[in-house]
């Protein structure tokens, strides 16, 4: 298994390129089951949650090629409405082919992600939408059985506003008959794109970018090109790092409208930072200006930039305060932070931050895509060499993150653990 080894204390500069956004790509690529035929989607990110992706695919009926950011997908062939428990446990997004495949076969059979239990749980929200459009849902065997003889036009009201369940929602709805209205729809451009991929391939989804999504069934689709978003959390990631420890660091192809909420922060932070077209330069803040966050659904600061910010404010002058009010467990990044010298206070959903004056290097394990940043971040800026475990982590969410690093004049490797 490999491990991260890093030093930290470099200043780094130049340019950092953003991949492709996984939580973009991930239900385009089941969009796909819709229509039979050949799609090619471009910028699209090298990662172990696409790659997974890609297999999902393959055993439906599917085959995918994927060279140099191009991916290749035929549907065409695509037979099998069922999505196996050995890869939908090994990642939640593979839940959305629950709408493509019930809207294209009248049937889906897919695994409970995680070993989730029968009740209350995320996955209610997506089964609740499918019944609204008229499918029939059981549970057996910890698989959902959806049938439809037809999907029909609906009002529904998503009682969170879930992308995932807006995404599963909206993507079986495409070929419902009449019209679909989703209220407190997510707003979250990965949800934009997966709207603007739908309407290339003969969808009529409107409202795309706000809270309420309409969506006019049409009788067919068909197969579409498209070029995947930029990963507007792996660009926040980049851009805080370039606040405590860069200079002059370039972070591109962004879009700036999907960051607003982060560039403002950072700058508060203190650091300066410039907008050229879909570009960010960054300086870091000197000193780091301790501030409080919330997470919120969007436009509002992004719960997957909850850990980063973390790394960041470990070594701000005061104390700043965290609160998490989307996923209110997620701080398995706190201990971890900790054993690099970080002094963090957690009570609920709310971690205290005290700023320290250094880090020192230590060894620490990733938990998951975003707690594996935030442990990156801070090792780049602590004292000494820290080593990063578990890092299939990282690997789901950032594309050779070592080697991007490198480029910036980190020092930092990939070692078999």
């Amino acid at each position: 298994m490999d491990k991260l080894v890093a030093r930290g204390g470099n200043i780094l500069s130049g340019h950092i390129p953003v991949s492709g956004a996984k939580n973009a790509v991930l239900p385009i690529m089941t969009a796909a089951i819709l229509a039979p035929g050949k799609y090619t989607i471009s910028n699209v990110p090298n990662l172990r949650d696409t790659r997974t992706m890609s297999k999902l695919l393959e055993i439906i009926g599917g085959a995918v090629e994927m060279d140099s950011g191009t991916m290749q997908i035929d549907t065409s062939g695509v037979k099998n409405p069922e999505a196996p428990y050995e890869l939908v446990k090994t990642m939640r997004a593979s839940f959305y082919v629950l709408g493509p495949l019930l809207a294209r076969f009248g049937e889906a059979r897919v695994s409970l992600p995680g070993g989730c239990a029968w009740g209350p749980r995320p996955v209610d929200l997506h089964l609740k939408g499918m019944e609204a459009l008229g499918a029939q849902v059981d549970l057996e065997g910890g698989y959902i059985i959806a049938r439809a003889d037809e999907l029909v036009g609906t009002d529904f009201t998503l009682d969170i506003s879930s992308v995932g369940a807006t995404g599963n929602i909206m993507m079986a709805a495409v070929l419902a008959k009449g019209v679909t209205t989703i209220e407190n729809a997510a707003r979250e451009p990965e949800i934009g794109a997966l709207g603007h991929f739908l309407n290339a391939m003969g969808a009529d989804v409107r409202g795309i970018g706000s809270d309420v999504l309409e969506i006019h069934g049409v009788d067919e689709l068909h197969s579409a090109d498209y070029t995947v978003i930029p990963d507007r959390i792996e660009a926040g990631t980049y851009l805080v790092l370039g606040a405590m420890s860069g200079e002059d660091l370039e972070i591109s192809p962004v879009n700036p409208k999907h960051m607003k909420a982060v560039i403002d922060k950072v700058r508060r932070a203190g650091a300066d930072i410039r907008i050229e077209d879909n570009k960010l330069l960054v300086t870091r803040a000197a000193p780091i200006v301790a501030d409080d966050i919330t997470t919120a659904i969007f436009p509002g600061y992004p719960t997957d930039m909850q850990a980063q910010w973390m790394a960041f404010m470990a070594t701000a002058e005061g104390s700043s305060v965290i609160t998490e009010e989307i996923y209110h467990d997620r701080f398995t990044h706190v201990a971890e932070l900790n054993r690099l010298g970080a002094n963090i206070s957690l009570e609920g959903n709310v971690a205290v931050v005290k700023g320290v004056d250094s880090l020192k290097g230590a060894p620490v394990m990733s938990t998951d895509i975003r707690a594996s940043a935030s442990l990156i971040l801070a090792a780049l800026i602590a004292e000494g060499r820290s080593d990063i475990q578990r890092i299939y982590h990282i690997d789901r969410g950032y594309e050779q993150i070592e080697k991007k690093l490198q480029g910036l004049g980190a020092d930092i490797v990939r070692e078999n653990a």
